[in-house]
Protein backbone atom coordinates (compact mmCIF):
# COMPACT_ATOMS: atom_id res chain seq x y z
CA UNK A 1 0.00 0.00 0.00
CA UNK A 2 1.37 3.42 -0.94
CA UNK A 3 2.10 5.70 1.97
CA UNK A 4 1.10 9.36 1.98
CA UNK A 5 2.99 12.14 3.67
CA UNK A 6 1.75 15.40 5.07
CA UNK A 7 3.70 18.30 3.69
CA UNK A 8 2.72 21.89 3.02
CA UNK A 9 -0.14 21.78 2.14
CA UNK A 10 -0.76 18.61 4.15
CA UNK A 11 -1.39 15.41 2.24
CA UNK A 12 -4.06 13.07 3.53
CA UNK A 13 -3.98 9.37 2.71
CA UNK A 14 -6.91 8.56 0.43
CA UNK A 15 -7.54 5.20 2.10
CA UNK A 16 -8.00 6.90 5.46
CA UNK A 17 -10.81 9.27 4.52
CA UNK A 18 -13.27 6.55 3.69
CA UNK A 19 -15.65 4.03 5.21
CA UNK A 20 -16.76 4.87 8.70
CA UNK A 21 -16.62 8.58 7.92
CA UNK A 22 -19.28 10.29 5.87
CA UNK A 23 -17.80 11.37 2.54
CA UNK A 24 -18.21 14.99 1.50
CA UNK A 25 -20.45 16.16 -1.31
CA UNK A 26 -17.38 17.48 -3.13
CA UNK A 27 -15.76 14.06 -3.03
CA UNK A 28 -18.96 12.46 -4.31
CA UNK A 29 -19.07 15.04 -7.11
CA UNK A 30 -15.55 14.11 -8.18
CA UNK A 31 -16.50 10.42 -8.28
CA UNK A 32 -19.54 11.26 -10.40
CA UNK A 33 -17.35 13.15 -12.88
CA UNK A 34 -14.89 10.24 -12.93
CA UNK A 35 -17.80 8.04 -13.98
CA UNK A 36 -19.20 10.60 -16.42
CA UNK A 37 -16.06 11.30 -18.46
CA UNK A 38 -15.49 7.77 -19.90
CA UNK A 39 -19.22 7.19 -20.44
CA UNK A 40 -19.69 10.57 -22.12
CA UNK A 41 -16.65 10.14 -24.37
CA UNK A 42 -17.73 6.63 -25.38
CA UNK A 43 -21.23 7.70 -26.40
CA UNK A 44 -19.84 10.61 -28.43
CA UNK A 45 -17.93 8.48 -30.95
CA UNK A 46 -15.19 7.38 -28.55
CA UNK A 47 -14.10 10.95 -27.83
CA UNK A 48 -12.21 11.36 -31.10
CA UNK A 49 -13.83 14.69 -32.08
CA UNK A 50 -12.52 18.09 -31.02
CA UNK A 51 -15.92 19.24 -29.77
CA UNK A 52 -16.05 16.24 -27.46
CA UNK A 53 -12.68 17.22 -26.04
CA UNK A 54 -14.01 20.69 -25.32
CA UNK A 55 -16.64 19.12 -23.06
CA UNK A 56 -14.10 16.71 -21.54
CA UNK A 57 -11.89 19.70 -20.75
CA UNK A 58 -14.83 21.31 -18.94
CA UNK A 59 -15.27 18.14 -16.85
CA UNK A 60 -11.50 18.07 -16.24
CA UNK A 61 -11.59 21.64 -14.96
CA UNK A 62 -14.60 20.78 -12.77
CA UNK A 63 -12.66 17.88 -11.21
CA UNK A 64 -9.76 20.20 -10.42
CA UNK A 65 -12.03 22.85 -8.87
CA UNK A 66 -13.91 20.32 -6.75
CA UNK A 67 -10.60 18.80 -5.69
CA UNK A 68 -9.32 22.22 -4.64
CA UNK A 69 -12.56 22.76 -2.75
CA UNK A 70 -12.14 19.42 -1.01
CA UNK A 71 -8.56 20.39 -0.13
CA UNK A 72 -9.68 23.73 1.35
CA UNK A 73 -12.59 22.18 3.23
CA UNK A 74 -10.50 19.32 4.63
CA UNK A 75 -7.43 21.43 5.43
CA UNK A 76 -5.22 19.11 3.42
CA UNK A 77 -4.65 17.72 -0.05
CA UNK A 78 -6.25 14.31 -0.37
CA UNK A 79 -4.15 12.28 -2.80
CA UNK A 80 -2.94 8.78 -3.53
CA UNK A 81 0.73 9.13 -4.56
CA UNK A 82 0.80 5.89 -6.51
CA UNK A 83 4.02 5.35 -8.44
CA UNK A 84 1.87 4.39 -11.45
CA UNK A 85 1.49 8.10 -12.13
CA UNK A 86 5.22 8.62 -12.62
CA UNK A 87 5.47 7.04 -16.12
CA UNK A 88 2.65 9.29 -17.35
CA UNK A 89 4.47 12.31 -15.96
CA UNK A 90 7.60 10.98 -17.66
CA UNK A 91 5.84 11.00 -21.04
CA UNK A 92 4.68 14.55 -20.35
CA UNK A 93 8.28 15.58 -19.69
CA UNK A 94 9.48 13.90 -22.89
CA UNK A 95 6.84 15.78 -24.89
CA UNK A 96 7.84 19.10 -23.35
CA UNK A 97 11.49 18.44 -24.20
CA UNK A 98 10.50 17.55 -27.78
CA UNK A 99 8.80 20.94 -28.13
CA UNK A 100 11.86 22.86 -27.01
CA UNK A 101 13.88 24.59 -29.80
CA UNK A 102 16.93 22.37 -29.41
CA UNK A 103 17.63 21.49 -33.05
CA UNK A 104 19.02 23.72 -35.78
CA UNK A 105 16.78 26.07 -37.71
CA UNK A 106 16.37 29.54 -39.18
CA UNK A 107 15.61 31.85 -36.29
CA UNK A 108 14.52 34.58 -38.64
CA UNK A 109 11.52 32.82 -40.13
CA UNK A 110 7.97 32.76 -38.82
CA UNK A 111 7.39 29.85 -36.46
CA UNK A 112 11.09 29.14 -36.11
CA UNK A 113 10.67 27.75 -32.61
CA UNK A 114 8.45 24.98 -33.95
CA UNK A 115 10.80 24.27 -36.86
CA UNK A 116 13.76 23.95 -34.50
CA UNK A 117 11.98 21.68 -32.03
CA UNK A 118 12.83 17.99 -31.78
CA UNK A 119 9.33 16.86 -32.75
CA UNK A 120 8.48 16.63 -36.44
CA UNK A 121 4.88 17.72 -35.79
CA UNK A 122 4.74 20.34 -33.06
CA UNK A 123 0.96 20.81 -33.30
CA UNK A 124 0.24 17.09 -32.88
CA UNK A 125 2.69 16.84 -29.99
CA UNK A 126 1.08 19.80 -28.19
CA UNK A 127 -2.37 18.29 -28.62
CA UNK A 128 -1.11 14.93 -27.36
CA UNK A 129 0.33 16.63 -24.27
CA UNK A 130 -3.08 18.18 -23.59
CA UNK A 131 -4.56 14.69 -23.69
CA UNK A 132 -1.87 13.42 -21.32
CA UNK A 133 -2.56 16.25 -18.87
CA UNK A 134 -6.26 15.38 -18.83
CA UNK A 135 -5.49 11.67 -18.45
CA UNK A 136 -3.08 12.32 -15.57
CA UNK A 137 -5.66 14.31 -13.56
CA UNK A 138 -8.38 11.77 -14.34
CA UNK A 139 -6.15 8.89 -13.24
CA UNK A 140 -5.11 10.69 -10.06
CA UNK A 141 -8.79 11.28 -9.25
CA UNK A 142 -9.59 7.59 -9.80
CA UNK A 143 -6.74 6.51 -7.53
CA UNK A 144 -7.70 8.99 -4.84
CA UNK A 145 -11.49 8.98 -4.72
CA UNK A 146 -12.47 5.44 -5.75
CA UNK A 147 -11.23 4.60 -2.28
CA UNK A 148 -14.06 2.72 -0.61
CA UNK A 149 -15.51 -0.71 -1.18
CA UNK A 150 -18.89 0.87 -1.94
CA UNK A 151 -17.42 3.14 -4.60
CA UNK A 152 -15.41 0.26 -6.00
CA UNK A 153 -18.57 -1.84 -6.38
CA UNK A 154 -20.52 0.98 -7.99
CA UNK A 155 -17.67 1.69 -10.41
CA UNK A 156 -17.39 -1.99 -11.34
CA UNK A 157 -21.15 -2.32 -11.85
CA UNK A 158 -21.13 0.82 -14.01
CA UNK A 159 -18.40 -0.60 -16.25
CA UNK A 160 -20.17 -3.96 -16.65
CA UNK A 161 -23.66 -2.55 -17.24
CA UNK A 162 -22.48 0.17 -19.60
CA UNK A 163 -20.27 -2.28 -21.49
CA UNK A 164 -23.14 -4.73 -21.93
CA UNK A 165 -25.49 -1.94 -23.05
CA UNK A 166 -22.98 -0.70 -25.63
CA UNK A 167 -22.43 -4.28 -26.83
CA UNK A 168 -26.17 -4.77 -27.34
CA UNK A 169 -26.47 -1.45 -29.14
CA UNK A 170 -23.50 -2.28 -31.36
CA UNK A 171 -24.93 -5.66 -32.34
CA UNK A 172 -28.34 -4.15 -33.15
CA UNK A 173 -26.73 -1.40 -35.20
CA UNK A 174 -24.61 -3.89 -37.15
CA UNK A 175 -27.63 -6.10 -37.87
CA UNK A 176 -29.72 -3.09 -38.91
CA UNK A 177 -26.81 -1.86 -41.07
CA UNK A 178 -27.62 1.87 -40.97
CA UNK A 179 -25.85 4.46 -43.08
CA UNK A 180 -23.83 5.80 -40.17
CA UNK A 181 -23.34 5.86 -36.40
CA UNK A 182 -26.73 6.48 -34.76
CA UNK A 183 -27.99 6.73 -38.33
CA UNK A 184 -26.51 10.23 -38.44
CA UNK A 185 -22.74 10.24 -38.80
CA UNK A 186 -21.19 8.63 -41.83
CA UNK A 187 -17.70 7.10 -41.77
CA UNK A 188 -16.62 6.78 -45.42
CA UNK A 189 -13.00 5.84 -44.62
CA UNK A 190 -13.64 3.54 -41.66
CA UNK A 191 -15.86 0.68 -40.55
CA UNK A 192 -17.78 1.78 -37.45
CA UNK A 193 -19.28 -0.34 -34.71
CA UNK A 194 -21.61 0.91 -32.03
CA UNK A 195 -20.68 4.54 -31.25
CA UNK A 196 -17.04 3.99 -32.31
CA UNK A 197 -15.64 5.16 -35.63
CA UNK A 198 -13.17 2.23 -35.60
CA UNK A 199 -14.66 -1.23 -35.09
CA UNK A 200 -11.35 -2.64 -33.80
CA UNK A 201 -11.27 -0.08 -31.00
CA UNK A 202 -14.82 -1.01 -30.05
CA UNK A 203 -13.59 -4.59 -29.74
CA UNK A 204 -10.92 -3.38 -27.30
CA UNK A 205 -13.57 -1.56 -25.28
CA UNK A 206 -15.50 -4.83 -25.02
CA UNK A 207 -12.33 -6.68 -24.02
CA UNK A 208 -11.75 -4.32 -21.11
CA UNK A 209 -15.31 -4.38 -19.79
CA UNK A 210 -15.61 -8.16 -20.14
CA UNK A 211 -12.75 -8.76 -17.70
CA UNK A 212 -14.73 -7.55 -14.67
CA UNK A 213 -17.82 -9.49 -15.70
CA UNK A 214 -15.81 -12.70 -16.13
CA UNK A 215 -14.06 -12.35 -12.78
CA UNK A 216 -17.33 -11.81 -10.90
CA UNK A 217 -18.98 -14.62 -12.85
CA UNK A 218 -16.29 -17.15 -11.91
CA UNK A 219 -16.35 -16.53 -8.15
CA UNK A 220 -18.31 -18.56 -5.65
CA UNK A 221 -19.93 -15.66 -3.82
CA UNK A 222 -22.25 -14.38 -6.57
CA UNK A 223 -25.83 -15.59 -6.34
CA UNK A 224 -27.56 -17.55 -9.07
CA UNK A 225 -29.49 -14.55 -10.43
CA UNK A 226 -26.35 -12.45 -10.46
CA UNK A 227 -24.45 -15.16 -12.31
CA UNK A 228 -27.17 -15.36 -14.95
CA UNK A 229 -26.95 -11.61 -15.54
CA UNK A 230 -23.15 -11.68 -15.62
CA UNK A 231 -23.14 -14.62 -18.04
CA UNK A 232 -25.58 -12.77 -20.30
CA UNK A 233 -23.35 -9.69 -20.21
CA UNK A 234 -20.25 -11.72 -21.11
CA UNK A 235 -22.01 -13.48 -23.96
CA UNK A 236 -23.31 -10.21 -25.40
CA UNK A 237 -19.86 -8.66 -25.16
CA UNK A 238 -18.28 -11.71 -26.77
CA UNK A 239 -20.78 -11.66 -29.63
CA UNK A 240 -20.06 -7.97 -30.19
CA UNK A 241 -16.32 -8.64 -30.32
CA UNK A 242 -16.76 -11.36 -32.94
CA UNK A 243 -19.10 -9.15 -34.98
CA UNK A 244 -16.38 -6.50 -35.22
CA UNK A 245 -14.30 -8.97 -37.29
CA UNK A 246 -11.27 -7.85 -35.28
CA UNK A 247 -8.73 -10.67 -35.07
CA UNK A 248 -6.77 -8.71 -32.48
CA UNK A 249 -9.97 -8.22 -30.50
CA UNK A 250 -10.81 -11.93 -30.58
CA UNK A 251 -7.28 -12.82 -29.48
CA UNK A 252 -7.45 -10.24 -26.69
CA UNK A 253 -10.82 -11.58 -25.48
CA UNK A 254 -9.43 -15.12 -25.38
CA UNK A 255 -6.45 -13.74 -23.45
CA UNK A 256 -8.78 -12.12 -20.90
CA UNK A 257 -10.75 -15.34 -20.52
CA UNK A 258 -7.54 -17.33 -20.06
CA UNK A 259 -6.13 -14.74 -17.63
CA UNK A 260 -9.19 -14.86 -15.37
CA UNK A 261 -9.40 -18.65 -15.57
CA UNK A 262 -5.72 -19.17 -14.79
CA UNK A 263 -5.71 -16.76 -11.84
CA UNK A 264 -8.69 -18.58 -10.36
CA UNK A 265 -7.32 -21.99 -11.28
CA UNK A 266 -3.98 -21.39 -9.59
CA UNK A 267 -5.39 -19.36 -6.73
CA UNK A 268 -4.24 -21.59 -3.90
CA UNK A 269 -1.77 -19.01 -2.64
CA UNK A 270 -4.19 -16.11 -3.10
CA UNK A 271 -7.72 -17.37 -2.57
CA UNK A 272 -9.76 -17.16 0.57
CA UNK A 273 -10.69 -20.85 0.47
CA UNK A 274 -10.36 -21.15 4.24
CA UNK A 275 -12.83 -18.34 4.85
CA UNK A 276 -15.21 -19.84 2.30
CA UNK A 277 -15.18 -23.19 4.09
CA UNK A 278 -15.68 -21.52 7.45
CA UNK A 279 -18.71 -19.68 6.09
CA UNK A 280 -20.23 -22.91 4.82
CA UNK A 281 -19.37 -22.42 1.15
CA UNK A 282 -16.98 -24.64 -0.73
CA UNK A 283 -14.38 -23.07 -3.01
CA UNK A 284 -15.10 -23.17 -6.71
CA UNK A 285 -14.02 -26.56 -8.14
CA UNK A 286 -11.27 -25.94 -10.66
CA UNK A 287 -12.77 -28.23 -13.25
CA UNK A 288 -15.92 -26.09 -13.14
CA UNK A 289 -13.87 -23.02 -14.05
CA UNK A 290 -12.44 -24.67 -17.14
CA UNK A 291 -15.84 -26.05 -18.15
CA UNK A 292 -17.49 -22.66 -17.66
CA UNK A 293 -14.85 -20.92 -19.78
CA UNK A 294 -15.25 -23.47 -22.56
CA UNK A 295 -19.03 -23.24 -22.41
CA UNK A 296 -18.94 -19.47 -22.74
CA UNK A 297 -16.83 -19.73 -25.89
CA UNK A 298 -19.24 -22.26 -27.42
CA UNK A 299 -22.29 -20.17 -26.54
CA UNK A 300 -20.72 -17.04 -28.06
CA UNK A 301 -19.71 -18.80 -31.28
CA UNK A 302 -23.09 -20.48 -31.59
CA UNK A 303 -24.91 -17.19 -31.04
CA UNK A 304 -22.82 -15.48 -33.72
CA UNK A 305 -23.68 -18.19 -36.24
CA UNK A 306 -27.35 -18.02 -35.25
CA UNK A 307 -27.38 -14.25 -35.84
CA UNK A 308 -25.81 -14.66 -39.26
CA UNK A 309 -22.34 -13.44 -38.42
CA UNK A 310 -20.53 -16.15 -40.36
CA UNK A 311 -18.30 -13.75 -42.27
CA UNK A 312 -17.36 -11.82 -39.14
CA UNK A 313 -16.60 -15.06 -37.30
CA UNK A 314 -14.42 -16.48 -40.06
CA UNK A 315 -12.41 -13.29 -40.42
CA UNK A 316 -12.19 -12.88 -36.65
CA UNK A 317 -10.56 -16.29 -36.27
CA UNK A 318 -8.34 -15.71 -39.31
CA UNK A 319 -10.00 -18.11 -41.76
CA UNK A 320 -10.72 -15.35 -44.28
CA UNK A 321 -9.14 -11.95 -44.77
CA UNK A 322 -10.32 -8.67 -46.21
CA UNK A 323 -7.79 -7.55 -48.80
CA UNK A 324 -8.47 -3.82 -48.94
CA UNK A 325 -8.07 -1.27 -46.20
CA UNK A 326 -5.12 0.51 -44.68
CA UNK A 327 -4.99 -1.69 -41.58
CA UNK A 328 -3.86 -4.70 -43.61
CA UNK A 329 -0.45 -3.14 -44.28
CA UNK A 330 0.82 -3.67 -40.75
CA UNK A 331 4.11 -5.24 -41.83
CA UNK A 332 4.82 -2.14 -43.92
CA UNK A 333 3.92 0.22 -41.04
CA UNK A 334 5.98 -1.75 -38.53
CA UNK A 335 9.10 -1.73 -40.68
CA UNK A 336 8.83 2.04 -41.15
CA UNK A 337 8.26 2.53 -37.41
CA UNK A 338 11.57 0.76 -36.79
CA UNK A 339 13.31 2.99 -39.35
CA UNK A 340 11.93 6.09 -37.62
CA UNK A 341 13.13 4.77 -34.27
CA UNK A 342 16.64 4.13 -35.63
CA UNK A 343 16.76 7.73 -36.88
CA UNK A 344 15.58 9.11 -33.52
CA UNK A 345 16.57 6.46 -30.97
CA UNK A 346 16.66 8.52 -27.75
CA UNK A 347 13.60 10.81 -27.72
CA UNK A 348 11.85 9.75 -30.92
CA UNK A 349 10.39 11.81 -33.76
CA UNK A 350 7.79 13.44 -31.54
CA UNK A 351 4.71 12.31 -29.64
CA UNK A 352 1.91 11.69 -32.18
CA UNK A 353 4.26 12.79 -35.00
CA UNK A 354 4.27 9.37 -36.68
CA UNK A 355 2.06 10.58 -39.55
CA UNK A 356 4.64 13.17 -40.60
CA UNK A 357 7.70 10.99 -39.98
CA UNK A 358 6.08 8.13 -41.93
CA UNK A 359 6.03 10.03 -45.24
CA UNK A 360 9.83 10.07 -45.52
CA UNK A 361 10.03 6.28 -45.75
CA UNK A 362 6.66 5.46 -47.33
CA UNK A 363 6.92 3.60 -50.65
CA UNK A 364 3.15 3.37 -51.20
CA UNK A 365 1.18 5.60 -53.55
CA UNK A 366 0.17 8.01 -50.76
CA UNK A 367 -3.58 7.32 -51.15
CA UNK A 368 -3.93 6.86 -47.39
CA UNK A 369 -2.53 9.17 -44.70
CA UNK A 370 -1.08 6.73 -42.19
CA UNK A 371 -1.01 8.34 -38.74
CA UNK A 372 -0.55 5.24 -36.58
CA UNK A 373 1.82 2.28 -36.69
CA UNK A 374 -0.93 -0.18 -35.68
CA UNK A 375 1.33 -1.32 -32.86
CA UNK A 376 1.40 0.80 -29.71
CA UNK A 377 4.84 -0.43 -28.66
CA UNK A 378 6.55 0.19 -31.99
CA UNK A 379 4.89 3.57 -32.27
CA UNK A 380 6.12 4.47 -28.79
CA UNK A 381 9.65 3.70 -29.97
CA UNK A 382 9.13 5.81 -33.09
CA UNK A 383 7.41 8.72 -31.31
CA UNK A 384 9.32 8.84 -28.01
CA UNK A 385 12.38 6.64 -28.50
CA UNK A 386 13.97 4.59 -25.76
CA UNK A 387 12.96 7.15 -23.13
CA UNK A 388 9.27 6.80 -23.98
CA UNK A 389 9.46 3.01 -24.20
CA UNK A 390 11.01 2.91 -20.71
CA UNK A 391 8.01 4.89 -19.42
CA UNK A 392 5.55 2.48 -21.02
CA UNK A 393 7.46 -0.56 -19.77
CA UNK A 394 7.62 0.91 -16.26
CA UNK A 395 3.87 1.54 -16.26
CA UNK A 396 3.06 -2.02 -17.33
CA UNK A 397 5.53 -3.48 -14.83
CA UNK A 398 4.17 -1.42 -11.93
CA UNK A 399 0.59 -2.18 -12.95
CA UNK A 400 1.03 -5.94 -12.79
CA UNK A 401 3.27 -5.79 -9.72
CA UNK A 402 0.71 -3.77 -7.78
CA UNK A 403 -2.26 -5.61 -9.26
CA UNK A 404 -0.95 -9.07 -8.36
CA UNK A 405 -0.05 -7.80 -4.90
CA UNK A 406 -3.62 -6.58 -4.46
CA UNK A 407 -4.97 -9.95 -5.59
CA UNK A 408 -2.66 -11.72 -3.15
CA UNK A 409 -3.71 -9.65 -0.14
CA UNK A 410 -7.37 -8.89 -0.85
CA UNK A 411 -10.45 -10.95 -0.15
CA UNK A 412 -14.01 -11.15 -1.42
CA UNK A 413 -15.24 -8.61 -3.93
CA UNK A 414 -12.01 -6.59 -3.73
CA UNK A 415 -10.01 -9.57 -4.98
CA UNK A 416 -12.48 -10.40 -7.75
CA UNK A 417 -12.56 -6.79 -8.95
CA UNK A 418 -8.75 -6.66 -9.02
CA UNK A 419 -8.61 -9.87 -11.08
CA UNK A 420 -11.20 -8.61 -13.55
CA UNK A 421 -9.68 -5.15 -13.89
CA UNK A 422 -6.17 -6.52 -14.36
CA UNK A 423 -7.51 -9.02 -16.90
CA UNK A 424 -9.17 -6.21 -18.88
CA UNK A 425 -5.89 -4.26 -18.86
CA UNK A 426 -4.03 -7.38 -19.97
CA UNK A 427 -6.43 -7.84 -22.87
CA UNK A 428 -6.06 -4.36 -24.29
CA UNK A 429 -2.28 -4.54 -23.87
CA UNK A 430 -2.36 -7.70 -26.00
CA UNK A 431 -4.54 -5.99 -28.60
CA UNK A 432 -2.07 -3.09 -28.63
CA UNK A 433 0.45 -5.34 -30.38
CA UNK A 434 -1.80 -5.27 -33.47
CA UNK A 435 -3.60 -1.93 -33.28
CA UNK A 436 -3.72 1.40 -31.45
CA UNK A 437 -6.83 1.06 -29.22
CA UNK A 438 -5.50 3.32 -26.46
CA UNK A 439 -5.32 6.23 -28.92
CA UNK A 440 -9.12 6.33 -28.71
CA UNK A 441 -9.76 8.60 -25.71
CA UNK A 442 -12.71 6.67 -24.25
CA UNK A 443 -10.62 3.49 -24.22
CA UNK A 444 -7.80 5.35 -22.47
CA UNK A 445 -10.20 6.62 -19.79
CA UNK A 446 -11.64 3.15 -19.14
CA UNK A 447 -8.14 1.66 -19.13
CA UNK A 448 -6.97 4.09 -16.46
CA UNK A 449 -10.11 3.44 -14.43
CA UNK A 450 -9.40 -0.30 -14.56
CA UNK A 451 -5.79 0.35 -13.53
CA UNK A 452 -7.10 2.15 -10.46
CA UNK A 453 -9.53 -0.66 -9.62
CA UNK A 454 -6.72 -3.21 -9.94
CA UNK A 455 -4.25 -1.40 -7.71
CA UNK A 456 -5.79 1.19 -5.40
CA UNK A 457 -5.78 0.43 -1.65
CA UNK A 458 -9.40 0.10 -0.59
CA UNK A 459 -10.59 -0.09 2.98
CA UNK A 460 -13.80 -1.94 3.72
CA UNK A 461 -16.59 -0.47 5.79
CA UNK A 462 -15.87 -2.97 8.58
CA UNK A 463 -12.31 -1.80 9.11
CA UNK A 464 -13.23 1.82 8.52
CA UNK A 465 -15.18 2.04 11.79
CA UNK A 466 -12.10 1.15 13.77
CA UNK A 467 -9.69 3.39 11.91
CA UNK A 468 -9.49 7.15 12.33
CA UNK A 469 -8.18 9.67 9.86
CA UNK A 470 -4.43 9.31 9.86
CA UNK A 471 -1.86 11.97 9.07
CA UNK A 472 1.90 11.83 9.25
CA UNK A 473 4.40 14.66 8.97
CA UNK A 474 7.17 14.53 6.37
CA UNK A 475 10.71 15.14 7.64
Amino acid sequence: MDETLKASPPLIEAADVIAGEKSSHLSAGIVFLVWLVPVFSTILFGGVDTITWVMISVFWLAIILLWLGETWKGNGLLINPSSLQLPILGLLLIGLIQLMPLSGGDSGTLGAAASRSLTMDAYATRFFLIHLAVYSVFFAACLTFVNTEARLKKTSVLIIVFGAAMAFFGIMQRLANPDGIYGLRGTPQAVPFGPFVNQHHFASFMVMTSGLALALLFNKRSGRNTKVLLAAAVVIMGIAIVFTSSRGGVLAFISVLAFVTMLNFFSGRWSDEKSLKESGNEPQPKIVLVAAAGSLVLVILGSVLLLGGNESLFRGIGVTQIQDGVSNGRAHFWSIALKIFLEHPILGAGLEAFGVAFTKHDTWNGLFRVEQAHNEYLQTLADAGIAGFVCVFAFVYLLFKKGLRTIASARGFRRDAAIGALAGCFGILIHSFFDFPLRTPSNAFFFLMLCAIATVPVQSAHSGHSRRRHRSTAP
